[in-house]
C-alpha cells in the first residue's frame, strides 16, 4: 500500500496522544528520586535479589589484560619502592608510578603503547586536570600534575585521533613544562582531584588541602604556585616546615561538579565538606567535618564494632549526580559493605519534594538512609544482622557510579578477591499497565507493585583476579557519546561540550534511568578494573542482553515465560521487539545478531501465550462472570461505573513503549533553537540564528531506528503475519482512531438476564490490529519527519526562517516535534520550509539540481513532499527561465509554461511571492487567475479567515499598482507596453465573476485615479458599486468627501452611457449637499456642478416642461450672487483690520465679522432671502441688493420706495468715493442689468434727479467739475443706447415742477435733454448717409421712421426752447441753452440750408 492512499490526519494525531500520554507515564516512573525510593526501601523485607540461576550471567567477565611489560620489568629492577596506580578515564588511560618512573597505557583496549616519564625523585601522587584555556597551547587538552617529595611538577597531555577518527584518543603525547615546576616546600603530596573547570586541588600529608594556580605568566603574579587553602590567613602565607599539628590526612578527594562541592575522605575515616561557590569558582571553604555519621532512623548503627572487634571504616566515596537525586548528594560506602547516603541540605524533611536549588549551598553532612551490606549466599529470609559470618562482606575497595556499586570482598581469605557487582533491579520498576485503545475501561490504570518504590537491588558476584585497587567507567564510543548528548539535552541535565572533556561523564547520567528506558540507545555498561594482577572487564548485560542469549540457547517456552513474568508482559514484549526490529544494537553488534534470532524474538513477540490476548474490561454491572470486582479485589461497592472498552495485549503494549521510548528526546521538545535567545520567546528579530535543536547524526540514528520499527510492522501487515494475518477480511485498511460503538448493552427487565460478550474476539483482534497500525503510522511519520529535519539542517536554516513573514517565524520557533508529525500547523510549516528550501534550487544562487533534491524528498518524506509540490517547483524553475531569456517570445513561452504546471497552488507555498514572479515576466494571466483561484477556494470554507481572500485580492491589485507608481519591476517598461498590461489586467480581472474581487479592484481604480479605465471596462455590476460605496460612506444626511468621490463617477458613467435625466439629477444632488469647514465643496465647485445639471438637463429634453431645468438656473442665478457676496465680504475683510470698524445697515462692523461671514457663504447654498437680509443689506452690498431685488422681480409696493432707496444709497455710495463720475460708472455698471424685463428695479427718474442734483451741487460748490452730458450719457449707457426711454425721463422731470423747483437743477437739465436730443438727431444723420446701399423697400421704411423720429425731437426742441426763454433767470444762462434748441430745430428742418451744430 503507497504512503499517499493511506490515511494520515486522523490516525496520526490521535496515536500522538496515547504516545504523548505513555511517554508521561514512562517519565514518570524514570524520575523516582532516590531519597524516596531509600525512604521506601526502609519497609521492605529483602532489599536484595539474586539473578536466576539458569539465566546467563549478569555481570560477565570480559577481556583481562596483563600489566604491561614495560611496567612490571621496571618493577621487579627495583627493590621496594613506592608504587601507585590509578584509571584516567577522560583519556582512556590507566597510569602506574613505580619509584620515580610513571607509565601510561590504554585501559579499554590493549594498543602496545605504554608512554613512560621519569623524575629524578620517587612518584608519590599523580593527578589529571583539564586545561585552563589561554594558558598553553590549543593542543595541550589536559595537564598531568606529578608530585614528587620535593617538587609539584605541570605535564602537557596531547591526544590524537585516529585516522579515521573514530578513536579520539588514539596517540597521547607527554609535553614537559619546564616553567610549570615547583619546590612542595615540605609538602607530602597524598591525592589530587580537580574540577570541571580545571581547578587542582593536592590533599597534603599534614592534612591540609592546596589549590595550584597557573597562568601563562603575562601578569605580575608567578607563573605556578601552591597556596594553602585551608589553613589560617597567618599560616597560610608560612612555609609548610614551620606548620604543626596533629595530621589526619586526606586519603580521598572527589568534585561533585553540579553541586560545585568538594568532598574530602581523611585517613580515619572522616568526611569534610568544602564549598566551591556558587559556578565553582570561588575560593574553597569549608563546611564541616562529621567524624560520627549515624542514621537516626536505622536500628542497626553503621559505627558499631563487628563480630570480629572491628570498627569498619570508610571504604570509598562517591557524589551522587543529579540525575539521581536532587536532595542525596554523597554515597560512603563502608568496609563492611554497607552504604551511607548522605546530604549537604539542612533541610530535615524526609523526602525531597522541596529540591534543593543551584542557588542553596551545603551547609551540613548528615545521614539520609544507610543501606544494609550486599549478601554473599543465596537471598533468603534472614535479615542482615542474623547472617552469619562467613556471609559478611569485607571490602577493601569499592567503586560507585551512576547506581552502581563495585566490591572487592576478601572475605573468602583467599589471593583472589570477588567482585561484587550491585545495581537496580530493573525487573522491580516494570509496571503492568492495562490500557484501553479507546479511552474506555480502565484507560490510564496502571497495576504496580506496592514496594515497587522501594530501591531493591540486584547482587551479582564474579570471580576476580587478585585484589581490586581502583576501578572505572568504560565511556561508550564517542559516537555514541555525541548522539545521547544531542537527543537527551533537553531530557537529562547532559553538558555539551565541543572539546568533550567530560562528555562521556555526562551521557553516563543517562544510565540512572535504568536500563529498561535507555537499552533501545546506550549500550551495555562496561567497568575497568585495575588490579595487582592487571586490567579486567565488566559488562553488565541489560534486559534485552539477557533476552538474546536467552533464544541463542533455544531455550523452551517455560523460560522465555519466566523472563516475562519477571519483567512484565509490556516490557518483554518491547525487548522482544526490539531484538526483531534490531533497535538495541550499534552497527558492529548487529553484524553479529543473527537473522534467527530475530526470527525467534519476533515470534516471541506474536505468541499469545506469552503476550495474552485482547480482551474486552467490562465496567460496572457489565462484566461476563458472575461478580464484578474491583481491582484490589474485592466487590465494587459505591464505585464510580466505568464504561466498557477493550484492552490490549502485550504486542500493543510494547510497540507502545518502544515508540515512545524512541520518541521520548524529540517528541515535546522544539525542533528548532535560537542563538543567544529563549526559544519560548520565538524569534524576534530577523537576524538571529535558527538552526535545527538536533544534530543530523543524531536525527539520522535515531531516523534509523523508528523506521526499523516501522519498517518490521509493515512487512507483518503486507504479508498477513502475526494478528495482521487474523484479521484478514475484516476491513483493516483505512482505519481510523476513534470510540467504537458499545457493544454489549443489555436490558434489564424484571430478573436480570443472562449478558452476552461486550466483544467477539474477532473484534477485538480487529480492534488491536487498528490500533498498532495507527502506531505504525505515526512511526513512519515521524521517521519522515526526522528525515526532513536532516535536510533542512544541511542548508541555512536561518535564511529559510528568515523567508517567513514574523507570525510563521514565531510559530516554527515554538514548533514541537509533536507539532510537526501529528498537526495541521506542523504540516503547513513542514511546506512552508520546503518551499523555501526549493529556492536554492530555483533561484539565482542554485547550489544543486532540483531534481535530486525533489527525489530526496519524495523517496524520504511523501508525506511532507507530494507531486503536487514537485510540480509548482518546475513552474518556478520555468519562471527562472522566463526571467533569463532575452526574446519576448521565449520569454512568453516560459512563463505560459509555467502557468501550465501550477494546477493548484499548495497551501505551502506564499502565493504572493509566486505571482510577483509571474509579474516580473509581464504574464498577467497568472497574476489574476490564480490568487482569483485561491480566493474561490477559500471563500468555500466557512470557517477560512476573510482577510486571507483580502490578501489574494491585493496581490492582483498590487501588480495593478507597480505597473501605475513605477517601481523597480517597471522601470524598463515603456509607457504604451505599461498601459497595454495595465488595461489587459483589469480586464482580467473583470472577466471574473467574483463580484466581491470587482468591488476590490473597483476602489483600487478609484484610489489610483483610474476612472477613465473604471468607466471604460466597468461592468454591469459598477452603478450598484458605486450606489453602495455612496451610502457605506455617507455620515446620516451628509454627504461626505468619499461619498462625493462615487457620485461623482457615477455621474460621469451616466453622462458616458447618455443617461442625462439621471446625471443631472445626481449633479444637482452633489451642489446642493452640505458642507463643514473641514469637508465640502466649494462655491465655484458647486457652481459647475450646477452648470453641468443645466446642460445635462438641456440635453434631456423632457425636463425643460417638468420645470426642473428652470430650477436649475435659478439656483445658478443665485449661486452668483453668493460667491460675487462673498468676495466683497472677502475685499471688505482684507481692507478693515480688526481694529478698524464701520457702521452699516444699523449693523456695527469690522473686518473680524465681514470674515466669518464671508465664511459662513463657503459652506452652503443660501436662500435668495438670506443672502439679502443677513448679507447684503447688512455689509451695505446695495448693488447685489438691487440685483437681487431684480431677481425677484420685487416692485416694492406702488411707489417703488425700497428700490429707489436703495439706488439712492448706492449712488451716495458711489458719490462719496469718487464722485460724479463714479455714481455714472456705478449706473453704468448695475443699469444695464436691471433694464432688460419692467424696468421696477430701475427707477430711471429718480436715479437721474439724484445724479443731476449731485452734479449740479458739486458743480456749485467747485468740489468737481461736471459735464453737461455726463449723467445723460450714463443715463443712455444703462438703457443701451435707446434714446427715447431717457429723453422721457428728462421729460418727465421738467413737465413736473413739483419734482425740480429749482430753476438752476431745471436749466441743467434742459443741458442734459440738450446733448441726448443731439445724439439722438446725429444718429438719424450717420443712419441716412448709409441708407442709399440698401434695398428699396428697406429706404423707405427707414425714411418713414427718421421721419417721425424728426418731428418728434422739432416738437421737443421747440417746446424746450420756449420753456428755457421762460425762465426767470439771467439771460446769458438760459441763452445759450435756448440756442442750442433752436439751432437743433432748424438742422433738422432744413438740413441743406442751416449750418451743422453737430
Amino acid at each position: 500500500m503507497a504512503w499517499e492512499s493511506e490515511t494520515i490526519g486522523p490516525d496520526v494525531a490521535s496515536a500522538g496522544l496515547h504516545v504523548s500520554e505513555r511517554i508521561a507515564r514512562d517519565v514518570a516512573a524514570t524520575q523516582l528520586d532516590l531519597e524516596e525510593s531509600l525512604e521506601a526501601s526502609r519497609y521492605a523485607s529483602h532489599p536484595y535479589t539474586s539473578h536466576p540461576k539458569d539465566w546467563p550471567a549478569l555481570v560477565e567477565i570480559g577481556e583481562t589484560r596483563d600489566l604491561p611489560s614495560l611496567l612490571i620489568e621496571r618493577y621487579n629492577s627495583v627493590g621496594e619502592v613506592t608504587t601507585l596506580c590509578g584509571l584516567f578515564p577522560e583519556i582512556h588511560r590507566a597510569w602506574a608510578s613505580v619509584d620515580n618512573s610513571l607509565f601510561l597505557w590504554r585501559h579499554d583496549k590493549w594498543d602496545s603503547q605504554c608512554r613512560e616519564y621519569n623524575e629524578e625523585q620517587p612518584i608519590i601522587s599523580v593527578g589529571l586536570a583539564r586545561a585552563k584555556s589561554g594558558v598553553f597551547v590549543e593542543a595541550i587538552q589536559y595537564i598531568l600534575i606529578v608530585a614528587t617529595q620535593v617538587e609539584l611538577i605541570l605535564l602537557g597531555i596531547c591526544c590524537t585521533s585516529s585516522s579515521d577518527g573514530s578513536d579520539a584518543y588514539a596517540e597521547l603525547a607527554i609535553q614537559p613544562l619546564p616553567e610549570y615546576r615547583i619546590a612542595s616546600d615540605g609538602c607530602e603530596a597524598v591525592c589530587i582531584s580537580s574540577t570541571e573547570s580545571g581547578r587542582v586541588f593536592i590533599s597534603a600529608r599534614n592534612g591540609q588541602i592546596y589549590e595550584l594556580f597557573y597562568t601563562n605568566g603575562s601578569g605580575w603574579g608567578k607563573r605556578f604556585r601552591s597556596v594553602c587553602v585551608t589553613s589560617s590567613i597567618f599560616t597560610r602565607f608560612l612555609p609548610n616546615a614551620l606548620t604543626f599539628g596533629a595530621s589526619d590526612p586526606i586519603i580521598q578527594m572527589v568534585t561533585d561538579n553540579e553541586r560545585h562541592i568538594l568532598f574530602a575522605r581523611t585517613e580515619s575515616s572522616k568526611l569534610q565538606v568544602y564549598d566551591l561557590g556558587q559556578n565553582g569558582e570561588g575560593q574553597l571553604r569549608k563546611i564541616t567535618e562529621s567524624k560520627t555519621l549515624i542514621d537516626p532512623r536505622d536500628s542497626s548503627n553503621p559505627n558499631r564494632t563487628t563480630r570480629t572487634g572491628t570498627k569498619p571504616s570508610i571504604c570509598c566515596i562517591a557524589p551522587v549526580s543529579k540525575t539521581e537525586s536532587k536532595r542525596v548528594d554523597l554515597v560512603a560506602v563502608l568496609s563492611d559493605g554497607k552504604r551511607l547516603y548522605l546530604t549537604t541540605n539542612g533541610n530535615n524533611s524526609s523526602f525531597g519534594l522541596t529540591s534543593q536549588s543551584q542557588s542553596q549551598r551545603p551547609s551540613c553532612l548528615r545521614v539520609v538512609s544507610t543501606r544494609p551490606a550486599p549478601p554473599l549466599g543465596p537471598i533468603s529470609s534472614l535479615a542482615p544482622a542474623q547472617r552469619p559470618d562467613s556471609l559478611a562482606v569485607k571490602a577493601d575497595s569499592a567503586f560507585y557510579s551512576i547506581g552502581t556499586l563495585i566490591l572487592s570482598d576478601s572475605s573468602s581469605g583467599q589471593a583472589d578477591s570477588a567482585l561484587i557487582t550491585v545495581q537496580r533491579d530493573s525487573s522491580q520498576l516494570t509496571p503492568q499497565f492495562g490500557t484501553s485503545f479507546y479511552g474506555t475501561g480502565t484507560g490510564t490504570g496502571t497495576v504496580r507493585n506496592p514496594n515497587s518504590r522501594a530501591l531493591r537491588e540486584i547482587v551479582s558476584v564474579s570471580p576476580g583476579t587478585g585484589w581490586m585497587l581502583c576501578a572505572a567507567d568504560v565511556a561508550p564510543s564517542r559516537e555514541t557519546v555525541s548522539i545521547v548528548q544531542s537527543l537527551y539535552a533537553d531530557v537529562a541535565p547532559l553538558k555539551s561540550d565541543p572539546f568533550d572533556p567530560f562528555g562521556a561523564p555526562e551521557a553516563l547520567k543517562l544510565w540512572a534511568k535504568g536500563d529498561l528506558a535507555t537499552q533501545h540507545i546506550l549500550p551495555k555498561r562496561k567497568f575497568v578494573v585495575f588490579s595487582n594482577m592487571g586490567l579486567t572487564e565488566l559488562a553488565v548485560n541489560r534486559p534485552v542482553d539477557i533476552l538474546k542469549r536467552l533464544l541463542e540457547r533455544n531455550v523452551g517456552t517455560n523460560q522465555i515465560h519466566d523472563f516475562f513474568i519477571r519483567y512484565g508482559t509490556a516490557e518483554s514484549a518491547a525487548m522482544c521487539l526490539m531484538l526483531a526490529s534490531k533497535l538495541a544494537f550499534n552497527e558492529e553488534e548487529i553484524v553479529s545478531l543473527s537473522n534467527t534470532i530475530c526470527e525467534k524474538a519476533a515470534e516471541a513477540f506474536e505468541n499469545p501465550i506469552l503476550v495474552g490476548t485482547a480482551t474486552a474490561q467490562a465496567g460496572y454491572g457489565t462484566g461476563t462472570g458472575t461478580g464484578t470486582r474491583s481491582p484490589a479485589g474485592g466487590f465494587s461497592m459505591g464505585q464510580v461505573v466505568q464504561e466498557a472498552g477493550p484492552v490490549f495485549s502485550g504486542q500493543y503494549e510494547g510497540l507502545c513503549l518502544c515508540a515512545s521510548r524512541l520518541l521520548v528526546p524529540v517528541w515535546e521538545f522544539p525542533v528548532m533553537s535560537v542563538r543567544g535567545g529563549n526559544i519560548n520567546k520565538g524569534i524576534e528579530n530577523r537576524a538571529e540564528l535558527v538552526r535545527c535543536r538536533l544534530e543530523s547524526r543524531a536525527m539520522r540514528v535515531l531516523e534509523g531506528k523508528i523506521r526499523d520499527l516501522e519498517y518490521f510492522f509493515r512487512v507483518r501487515r503486507d504479508n498477513k503475519r502475526g494478528l495482521y494475518g487474523t484479521v484478514v477480511g475484516t476491513g483493516t485498511s483505512g482505519i481510523l482512531y476513534g470510540t467504537s460503538g458499545t457493544r454489549g448493552s443489555t436490558s434489564m427487565s424484571g430478573s436480570a438476564k443472562r449478558q452476552r460478550p461486550l466483544y467477539s474476539s474477532s473484534e477485538l483482534a480487529a480492534m488491536e490490529v487498528r490500533a498498532i497500525d495507527c502506531l505504525r503510522r505515526l512511526l513512519r511519520r515521524s521517521g519522515e519527519a526526522l528525515y526532513l529535519l536532516q535536510i533542512v539542517s544541511q542548508h541555512n536554516v536561518s535564511r529559510l526562517a528568515q523567508q517567513m513573514d514574523s507570525d510563521a517565524r514565531q510559530r516554527l520557533a515554538q514548533l514541537s516535534f509533536r507539532q510537526l508529525v501529528c498537526s495541521d500547523e506542523g504540516h503547513q510549516l513542514a511546506a512552508a520550509l520546503i518551499s523555501n528550501l526549493m529556492e536554492y534550487y530555483v533561484g539565482p544562487e542554485r547550489t544543486g539540481s532540483l531534481d535530486d533534491i525533489s527525489a530526496k524528498l519524495r523517496e524520504g518524506c511523501p508525506s511532507y513532499f507530494n507531486e503536487s509540490d514537485l510540480d509548482f517547483f518546475l513552474a518556478v524553475e520555468h519562471l527562472e527561465k522566463a526571467k533569463s531569456a532575452n526574446r519576448p517570445e521565449e520569454k512568453h513561452k516560459a512563463a505560459k509554461d509555467a502557468f501550465s504546471f501550477v494546477k493548484k497552488v499548495p497551501d505551502s507555498v506564499h502565493l504572493g511571492n509566486l505571482c510577483k514572479r509571474f509579474e516580473a515576466v509581464r504574464f498577467y494571466e497568472a497574476v489574476v487567475i490564480l490568487p482569483l483561484q485561491k480566493a474561490k477556494e477559500l471563500a468555500s470554507n466557512p470557517d477560512s479567515d476573510p482577510t486571507q481572500i483580502h490578501e489574494c485580492y491585493s496581490i492582483i491589485t498590487n501588480a495593478l499598482r507597480n505597473l501605475i507608481q513605477p517601481q523597480t519591476l517597471t522601470l524598463t517598461l515603456d509607457e504604451a507596453s505599461r498601459s497595454q498590461h495595465m488595461r489587459q489586467l483589469i480586464q482580467l480581472g473583470l472577466e471574473s465573476t467574483d463580484s466581491a474581487f470587482h468591488e476590490h479592484l473597483y476602489k483600487t481604480l478609484i484610489e489610483l485615479g483610474l476612472e477613465n479605465e473604471l468607466l471604460q471596462f466597468g461592468g454591469p455590476d459598477l452603478v450598484d458599486f458605486l450606489k453602495n460605496s455612496s451610502h457605506s460612506t455617507r455620515e446620516g444626511n451628509n454627504i461626505g468627501l468619499g461619498t462625493v468621490k462615487y457620485l461623482d463617477l457615477l455621474a460621469k458613467y451616466y453622462v458616458s452611457k447618455g443617461q442625462h435625466r439621471e446625471a443631472s439629477q445626481l449633479l444637482y444632488r452633489l451642489a446642493e449637499r452640505q458642507g463643514s469647514p473641514t469637508d465640502g465643496p466649494t462655491l465655484q465647485q458647486r457652481h459647475q456642478y450646477l452648470s453641468n445639471a443645466i446642460l445635462q438637463a438641456k440635453t434631456a429634453g423632457g425636463l425643460t416642461q417638468e420645470g426642473f431645468l428652470n430650477i436649475l438656473e435659478d439656483k445658478l442665478t443665485v449661486l452668483g450672487f453668493q460667491m460675487r457676496i462673498k468676495e466683497a465680504l472677502e475685499s471688505i475683510a482684507s481692507k478693515m483690520s480688526d481694529g478698524e470698524e464701520g457702521t452699516g445697515g444699523g449693523v456695527r462692523l469690522d473686518g473680524r465679522v465681514a470674515k466669518e461671514k464671508a465664511d459662513e457663504l463657503a459652506l452652503n447654498l443660501k436662500s435668495i432671502t438670506q443672502l439679502y437680509n443677513d448679507y447684503a443689506m447688512p455689509f451695505e452690498l446695495y448693488e447685489a441688493c438691487l440685483e437681487i431685488l431684480n431677481f425677484a422681480h420685487y416692485t416694492g409696493g406702488a411707489d417703488g420706495r425700497i428700490v429707489s432707496e436703495t439706488w439712492a444709497r448706492l449712488l451716495n455710495q458711489a458719490l462719496s468715493t469718487g464722485g460724479v463720475k463714479e455714481a455714472c460708472s456705478v449706473l453704468k455698471r448695475v443699469g444695464p442689468k436691471l433694464y432688460d424685463g419692467d424696468g421696477a428695479c430701475l427707477p430711471l427718474d429718480s436715479v437721474c434727479l439724484h445724479l443731476e442734483k449731485a452734479a449740479l451741487e458739486r458743480l456749485t460748490k467747485g468740489i468737481e467739475l461736471t459735464g453737461d452730458d455726463d449723467v445723460a450719457r450714463a443715463l443712455l449707457a444703462t438703457c443701451h443706447n435707446a434714446y427715447e426711454p431717457v429723453v422721457s425721463v428728462y421729460d418727465k422731470l421738467l413737465s413736473n415742477g413739483a419734482i425740480v423747483p429749482s430753476l438752476s437743477l431745471k436749466l441743467r437739465l434742459f443741458r442734459s435733454v440738450l446733448s441726448v436730443l443731439r445724439d439722438w438727431a446725429l444718429t438719424l444723420t450717420a443712419s441716412g448717409s448709409v441708407q442709399s446701399y440698401s434695398g428699396a423697400f428697406w429706404m423707405d421704411r427707414t425714411a418713414v421712421i427718421n421721419q417721425g423720429v424728426k418731428d418728434k425731437i422739432v416738437t421737443l426742441s421747440n417746446k424746450y426752447m420756449t420753456e428755457v426763454r421762460r425762465l426767470p433767470l439771467p439771460q446769458n444762462q438760459t441763452e445759450p441753452v435756448s440756442l442750442g434748441f433752436r439751432e437743433l430745430e432748424e438742422q433738422l428742418l432744413n438740413p441743406s440750408t442751416s449750418h451743422s451744430i453737430f
